[in-house]
């Protein structure tokens, strides 16, 4: 019998023949008469290494409160353990709460900021009994630190013990040795042999402390060890995970020891253990709470109508879910005992009831932002999303096709060719009391008409965030739990369930590791972002423990998990393209990079020029059914602002201007743009017909922080998936996947699609390496790497390789030496992950995104000593926000805008007038070699860097400017910078020029001829008047008429009327106006006009200025960007970077009514012809 269950777990396709179960079938599955043959097994195993130091004896009513590592953690998933005891126990009413965590260690438990601490859950819980579970990551640190490990868990046990004294209770404590390492005999995983040494030191160490500190001590590293040697099933994962039978087995090994004998009452094993996955559910949910950054970090003081916060709400939430736990136990005891009942939830309350804070309910309610109330169906919304012409959109799936699809937030695509979407119905997590409806759903198109025929549930998962296929089944993020699904019976329902990697950050699942995909090397990427403290336990090193934004990589043969490259705050999205290359977003900032080797890791390197945010996805457009002049072009998903998909030209580099390899990105066009306020792309992937497939999370709310986190206006019913296709053109054709042999398989890899190519690794992946290494080689022999097609081939045999974790220098070196450039820079990249790429020891990121950084070299006129602070100062010039990114690397200004620093008195002229317009700013009318900088006409002030700069960066940063671009005047000295701040640190306004220069006369010895000369100033009033007297309609035809366009654009950029300053700013440069090509609304010939002469007669709410007045009576003035993270965020153009204010701070918000851009600017336009050409342009933008 035992063998017929078992039987009904293995799946050759997975390497570690995993055992565990899915939580729907346990009870149908574990039936039968299994527990005679774990009943004998354990009793031959644990009768020999029960301690004799063991004293132990469970009394009725006992809490049992379990801190741990990875190994107690996952006893909540298996929970074989307390299934056990509780039915050994029955009639003792016995409670078990869990509160391990993977990765933690004895004196170290990284958390969030606020997360209740462990000595707090202790007292909560009221434990009469705790169990101490670590030793494992310790042991990494060898037999030398065994005594620090035994000293720190007999202070722990002191510290317990003192506390639970302190409320009166004398508990009784436990101490678990390590498990020993399991040797599976895999090439992908340690043998173990040096770890065992220090499991069994450190077990040794574990009953040392339980001695000295009077607490029963447990071997489990011995029987492990025993029963790996004699039982022929895998009982880990990895080595160090147990599988289900593994947990199977270690119950029966801690009840021999706890009570002096395994499991006794094997009959209601089944529904023991089915309403203990049930209690645990719940406590799972209470003290690994996601989103807990609203619970009790940042944003749990958000407040929004009539005052109330996330936390009202939230931690209300935890008190229910303790109600939930503990009616749950009477379930489990009756289940010990054979009867069957049902939780009596009757004493849970409601939930706090939410008011919506949208349409103006609070400050954080942003109109720009939210959607509309009214859905549109999904016909209305679709005439509602513009496209190019030559193409066609319709609904693929829908709510009211399919009612459970609602927030679908990752789209993919599986061997047989079917479209499966990750729907998220409770973001942002799941509320106690209802029905946990996430899902990843399976798409049917029976008859290949574009439209979905039928949907299925293949399972429900908390927060579904991303997911990809691999090994024959499904990795899904579910955090804190990385999930490994599969369906062993062809239902196309999981049967096996069960956590591969534990540790996933998820104090905001908005941040959270999202965005799976399978990489040609082999492993599974994703992203995630700030507010997160991960923490994994892998066969190779000691925990993993990192906050860092950015990327990872997973490699499901070995285990290890690896930090790829920084990218923050909230990166989404993550692509490969057909040479390899590696895409990302930042999806709050909204840029995207290429990820390159860099050192002994790799970097984000800027992918493109950002037009927008915020950016969740991406994806490579390859289909034979798009024309050949879009294949390999990038696409950026946009989900507020113009709402759609842009595509962009990528240039892969020609070995000239740009290095093959380095990619950069150009726009083309909006494949879809969304006038449907509720339409929210938020994934894309091509299908197997070559159409295009966008998800369309669908809410009229976006945002995770503007609004309670149950905010009602938080729709759960709507969602929608997209399929875009060109008019006229064949869909690709299907190829055939799933359960081809492996020849057929090699034989997809020449297909030109990259999905077709893309899903056939998949496939490879759940095959016997070696069968598919051998077959590989002798299918890639007589391949020509110099043949751009064929080293195309050959680089997919040597990915393979890659995949599998095997090694093949002679196919390395083959297309190092191709003379197909993008082939040889692949292979560059599978040797650096062979060489320098230690995925299995790395434990950060190799550096953060890259800047792009001019290097100056020191002038030979400057003295030696001051080399330094030159350096120093270049450094300072280029910081993002900082002095380049208005006056530009060669010092030359931007326009009319931002003035020359090359040549001007303002800089190489007295010292202090410089360091006093640093240190404080300056704004006004101003000449600058022969050209006027006058507010009046969008001139923003120099930023005032007194508290953006000590005294030595200061004396750095002026020392550079004046000796720089062939300037060359006195360095600067930080004793004159603290000299002067001191003198002038009353001033608390920006100067005026006029008055700096009459302190500090300019030098006429150092002004240009064009200073010298007094510049011809246009003040065009007859034109404004003019123009006034005419009606807008008129001036709109005649403009268009009579303008011209090309003109009319280099007006727009070197007029006096400085458009682009606000509109198209250079760099890094603050916008300060709405992007004129990326409007939301169309705009009219006449609205142009009226734009233009009456700006403060409509005023786009995103560039609104707006006053914020603080409880502490300051004024803050400027744009707000966003209200994040407990925060109000304001551009000025006063700061160099954004103003951060604290929500609580915040006393009266007051939005103004004139515009930004100021009247008149037509003056500065020498005559009616420009008015004509610039306005020609203008209208020009959106036709």
């Amino acid at each position: 019998m035992l063998a017929a269950i078992l039987q009904l777990h293995r799946n050759p396709a997975f390497p570690d023949d995993p055992t565990h179960r899915a939580r729907s079938s346990v009870r149908s599955r574990v039936t039968m008469a299994a527990g005679m043959l774990f009943t004998v097994f354990s009793i031959l195993v644990c009768s020999e290494v029960r301690s004799e130091e063991a004293s132990f004896e469970f009394q009725e009513d006992d809490v049992v409160a379990i801190f741990g590592n990875g190994l107690a953690d996952r006893m909540q998933h298996a929970p074989w353990v307390e299934t056990v005891l509780q039915s050994n126990l029955q009639g003792k009413n016995i409670r078990f709460r869990n509160m391990s965590f993977s990765g933690d260690i004895v004196n170290e438990r990284p958390r969030n900021k606020g997360f209740t601490n462990d000595t707090e859950y202790l007292q909560h819980v009221s434990p009469s009994v705790v169990w101490i579970m670590f030793g494992y990551n310790e042991s990494h640190g060898g037999p030398e630190k065994a005594s620090a490990y035994e000293q720190e868990l007999v202070k722990l046990v002191e510290k317990y013990r003192t506390l639970r004294k302190e409320a009166g209770v004398d508990a009784r404590f436990v101490l678990f040795s390590p498990i020993a390492y399991e040797n599976t005999g895999k090439p992908n995983l340690p043998d173990g042999k040096e770890l065992n040494a220090n499991l069994k030191a450190y077990t040794l160490a574990t009953q040392r402390a339980a001695e000295a500190s009077g607490a029963t001590f447990v071997d489990l590293y011995t029987p492990t060890l025993k029963l790996y040697e004699t039982t022929p099933e895998q009982l880990t994962l990895n080595g160090i995970h147990l599988n289900a039978l593994g947990y199977r087995k270690l119950a029966d090994v801690i009840a021999e020891q706890l009570t002096g004998e395994p499991s006794t009452n094997d009959e209601n094993l089944p529904l023991v253990y089915e309403t203990v996955e049930d209690k645990n559910w719940h406590w799972h949910n209470r003290y690994r709470a996601t989103d807990g950054n609203d619970i009790w970090g940042s944003r749990s003081t958000l407040s929004f109508v009539d005052g109330q916060t996330n936390a009202d709400v939230l931690v209300h939430e935890l008190k229910m879910l303790d109600l939930m736990t503990s009616n749950r136990d009477p379930v489990i005891w009756a289940a010990a005992a054979g009867n069957s009942i049902k939780p009596d939830d009757s004493n849970v309350p409601s939930p706090v009831a939410v008011k919506t804070n949208v349409g103006g309910g609070s400050r954080s309610s942003s109109e720009a932002k939210e959607g509309s109330s009214d859905y549109l169906s999904p016909e209305e919304s679709l005439e509602q999303i513009n496209i190019p012409d030559g193409f066609e959109l319709n609904i693929f799936a829908s709510e009211e096709m399919f009612p459970d699809l609602a927030n679908p937030v990752q789209l993919q695509v599986d061997s047989k060719g079917r479209l499966w979407a990750a729907s998220w119905n409770s973001y942002p997590k799941w509320e106690p009391g209802d029905e946990l409806k996430d899902s990843l759903m399976i798409f049917v198109d029976n008859d290949r008409d574009g439209v979905a025929d039928e949907r299925k549930i293949f399972a429900h998962v908390h927060n579904p965030l991303g997911f990809e296929f691999w090994g024959g089944g499904v990795l899904v993020t579910s955090g804190p739990d990385l999930l490994f699904l599969r369906d062993t019976d062809g239902d196309d329902k999981a049967d096996v369930r069960f956590p591969i990697l534990q540790g996933l950050g998820t104090s905001d699942t908005h941040h959270a590791a999202n965005n799976l995909i399978y990489g040609p090397d082999g492993g599974i990427y994703w992203q995630s972002g700030i507010f997160l403290v991960h923490n994994h336990e892998t066969p190779w090193k000691q925990n993993l423990s990192t906050g860092g934004s950015g990327m990872y990589r997973f490699d499901p043969r070995t285990f290890a998990i690896t930090p790829v490259a920084a990218n923050s705050p909230n990166p989404h999205g993550t692509s490969f393209d057909r040479w390899g290359y590696l895409y990302a977003n930042d999806g709050t900032g909204g840029k995207s990079y290429q990820v390159r080797r860099k050192g002994n890791g790799f970097q984000m390197h800027s992918l493109l020029e950002k037009e927008f945010r915020p950016v969740p996805a991406n994806e490579i457009l390859s289909s034979a059914h798009f024309p050949q002049d879009m294949q390999q072009d990038f696409l950026v998903l946009n989900v507020i602002g113009f709402l759609g998909v842009r595509q962009y030209d990528l240039d892969r580099g020609d070995g000239g201007r740009r290095e093959y390899g380095n990619v950069w990105g150009t726009p083309v066009q909006d494949l879809l743009n969304g006038e449907d306020r509720n339409f929210r792309p938020s994934d894309a992937i091509i299908g197997e017909d070559g159409a295009l497939y966008v998800a369309d999370w669908h809410n009229m709310i976006i945002g995770h922080m503007q609004h309670n986190i149950r905010d009602p206006s938080r729709d759960h019913k709507h969602g929608r998936i997209l399929r875009l296709t060109v008019k006229d053109r064949p869909l690709q054709e299907p190829v055939a996947i799933a359960d081809q042999p492996i020849e057929k398989l090699l034989e997809n890899l020449k297909h030109p699609v990259d999905g077709v190519r893309h899903r056939t690794r998949i496939e490879l992946s759940g095959r016997n390496s070696e069968a598919v290494i051998n077959a590989a080689q002798a299918w890639a022999e007589d391949f020509d790497p110099n043949d751009e097609e064929e080293a195309h081939h050959l680089l997919e045999a040597l990915w393979l390789h890659q995949q599998h974790n095997v090694t093949n220098e002679e196919l390395l070196n083959k297309l190092l030496n191709s003379d197909v450039p993008h082939a040889a820079v692949a292979a560059k990249t599978v040797q650096h992950f062979w060489t320098k790429f230690d995925t299995k020891l790395a434990s950060d990121f190799a550096a953060p995104p890259e800047l792009h950084v001019v290097t100056y070299r020191p002038p030979r006129h400057l003295d030696r000593k001051y080399h330094g602070s030159y350096r120093r100062g270049s450094e300072i010039f280029q910081r993002e926000s900082h002095c380049a990114t208005c006056h530009q690397t060669s010092g030359e200004g931007n326009g009319v805008v931002y003035p020359p620093l090359v040549g001007s008195p303002w800089v190489t002229g007295s010292e202090e007038r410089l360091i006093k317009l640093a240190l404080h700013g300056m704004w006004g009318k101003m000449q600058v070699r022969g050209k006027i900088y006058d507010p009046s006409r969008g001139v923003p002030p120099m930023t005032a860097f007194r508290d953006l700069l000590n005294d030595d960066e200061m004396a750095d940063v002026l020392t550079f400017v004046r000796n720089t671009w062939g300037n060359k005047a006195s360095p600067i000295d930080s004793e004159t910078v603290a000299r002067v701040r001191t003198e002038s640190s009353d001033r608390t306004t920006f100067w005026k020029p006029e008055d700096l220069a009459k302190l500090h006369p300019l030098e006429k010895e150092l002004m240009s001829d064009e200073d010298l000369k007094q510049p011809e100033e246009i003040n065009n009033l007859a034109l404004e008047k003019e123009l006034l007297n005419q009606s807008p309609d008129e001036l709109a035809q005649i403009a268009w008429e009579e303008g011209n366009e090309r003109r009319g654009k280099r007006l727009f950029y070197t007029s006096a009327a400085s458009c682009f300053a606000c509109h198209d700013p250079p760099g890094n440069a603050p916008r300060m106006g709405p992007d004129l090509t990326q409007l939301k609304k169309e705009m009219k010939p006449v609205d142009w006009v009226n734009s233009v002469l009456h700006p403060s007669q409509k005023i786009d709410k995103e560039f609104a200025q707006i006053n914020v007045m603080t409880v502490e009576g300051k004024v803050v003035t400027g744009i707000r960007i966003s209200e994040d993270d407990n925060e109000i965020i304001l551009r000025n153009l006063a700061a160099p970077k954004p103003i951060t204010i604290p929500r609580q701070s915040v006393d009266e918000l007051i939005e103004s009514k004139v515009s930004m851009m100021p009247a008149g600017l037509v003056r500065s336009l020498k005559n009616r012809q420009e008015f004509n050409d610039l306005l020609k342009y203008l209208i020009s933008l959106k036709k």
